[in-house]
């Protein structure tokens, strides 16, 4: 009788993520509608869905955010943001961990979702995977807005993996952008989120509670003098400090 029970009430709280979300989109509508119209009010845009938008669904899910800087992300500097991927409140957490701006590239397919998808699409860099056209359309826009001063989020596998890989092999952009722009890299593990709510879909039965989510943002690497033959050294380097951490904190009982 227990788990008929469990089953139902993680269903209802799968459910509540998506209400939550479309209700912190309403609430914030007018200024997320107006920080939208240029890229110059980004900042303000970004202001409105890291603290309102993004808090909504952390706190109203029952989640709460403990992260640990190894050192500060300074205001004014431009960082490539690297972390593992494997659920939709990752994006709520990268938001809570820098309260400096960050423009993600993500996938395309996103901006399909009713009312989030318009915004999506205009604040954000899209890119569709088997489009090689649209790959390298990501390096134009991510050169315009690191050109202005934010920082670039990338989850660099690519796609969300299975659940029972760690984590999935590296794509080069972000990669291959830092070192073109000569900014650090922060690579950033997401230890609880898998855990706390994976990908609902991902999954062959009902997962997740409330409760802490950590993230380490470890020794940011730098890029300076690096060149582009330096892009798989580099690309190894952090994907082995990620799942260093990762395997040390892999558990989904």
């Amino acid at each position: 009788m227990i788990r008929p029970i469990k089953i139902f009430l993680i269903a209802i709280w799968n459910f509540w993520f998506y209400v939550l979300s479309f209700t912190g989109i309403i609430i914030s509508l007018p200024f997320l509608f107006i920080f939208s119209l240029k890229e110059s009010y980004y900042p303000y845009f970004y202001w409105v869905a890291r603290n309102i938008w993004s808090n909504i669904i952390l706190y109203g899910m029952g989640f709460y955010p403990k992260i640990k800087f190894k050192e500060p992300i300074v205001k004014g500097k431009s960082y490539m943001l690297v972390a593992n991927h494997k659920s939709m409140i990752d994006i709520m957490l990268m938001l809570s961990l820098s309260k400096y701006p960050i423009v993600f590239v993500g996938k395309k397919e996103l901006e399909k979702i009713p009312l989030f998808g318009y915004f999506y699409r205009r604040v954000c860099i899209l890119v569709d995977r088997s489009n090689a056209e649209s790959r390298k359309k990501v390096y134009s826009k991510a050169i315009k807005r690191l050109n202005s001063g934010v920082s670039v989020c990338i989850f660099p596998e690519g796609g969300v993996p299975d659940p029972s890989t760690i984590l999935d092999k590296f794509k080069n952009g972000a990669f291959s952008l830092a070192i073109q722009f000569q900014i650090p890299i922060v690579p950033i593990a997401f230890l609880d989120c898998e855990k706390k709510f994976p990908y609902f879909f991902a999954y062959n039965h009902f997962y997740g509670s409330p409760g802490k989510l950590r993230a380490n943002v470890h020794d940011f690497i730098q890029t300076n003098g690096l060149t582009q033959d330096d892009k798989e050294e580099l690309k190894e380097k952090v994907f082995n400090i990620l799942y260093k951490d990762l395997s040390a904190n892999y558990s989904l009982n």
